[in-house]
């Protein structure tokens, strides 16, 4: 049976990010859906391997307003259920945070982050992130940490930046999947963060980019390896 990891998006980007690359390096199926076009998802099988649900403009406690949340709400409870590897990436952090009893949001001050940031490991969470990594944001809105859920990150504006349920289940609210090429289609139309407190100036986007990329892109792979292994591993 060929193993397949079910990537929810929640836009038109082209599949050029690193989990898709990861994905087809590692001998999976990617497996694309996107519940805002009607798109359904089914339910867990054998084939499941894992799942990574993206970032978008929804928010995650709006289900009246977007019903296909709640199908991906249902998704969500029988991945984790099914103890298959999750990973939320902002939205999708925020409604594994969410569906987990946390609270979500945006802060009173209005703050965003939008660019490239430094990202620190918390106390005791070695085994996620060594050392500090500076990496790709887009969001105003975050999430409180679950109940029995690991600290894991913090950055300078939002100390909240990722979080760990068990050994198998992650929400990062940065983007380090983001390559340079779809951070630039991002400073293209990412218009609506203009004028938060916190945004980064285009300039200092751009040389925060040349500078740490690679290291993102490092940190993100054997983030990625050690989270879903390889098709056919025991």
């Amino acid at each position: 049976m060929t193993q397949r990891v079910l990537i929810i998006r929640h836009g038109e980007d082209p599949p050029d990010d690193r989990v898709h690359t990861y994905v087809v390096e590692a001998g999976y199926e990617p497996d694309i859906r996107r519940p805002f076009k009607g798109e359904p998802l089914g339910d867990i099988d054998g084939s499941v391997a894992g799942t990574v649900i993206h970032g978008g403009p929804f928010n995650a406690y709006d289900t009246d307003k977007h019903p296909f949340l709640a199908d991906e709400y249902r998704w969500i409870d029988q991945s984790l259920k099914a103890d298959i590897p999750v990973l939320g990436i902002c939205q999708g952090a925020q409604m594994i945070a969410y569906h987990l009893g946390a609270e979500v949001g945006a802060t009173s001050e209005g703050k965003a982050e939008f660019g490239y940031y430094r990202i620190d490991p918390s106390e005791g969470a070695e085994d996620f992130m060594t050392v500090p990594v500076w990496c790709v944001q887009s969001h105003f809105h975050t999430f409180s940490i679950p109940d029995g859920a690991k600290h894991l990150a913090s950055s300078a504006l939002f100390p909240n930046q990722a979080f760990s349920v068990g050994e198998k289940v992650y929400g990062l609210q940065f983007h380090p999947e983001v390559t340079i090429e779809g951070f630039r289609r991002w400073q293209q139309r990412e218009s609506w963060l203009e004028g938060r407190p916190g945004i980064q100036a285009k300039e200092e986007q751009n040389a925060l980019m040349a500078a740490h990329d690679a290291a993102q892109a490092d940190w993100f792979y054997a983030f990625l390896s050690k989270l879903f292994g390889r098709a056919g591993d025991p």
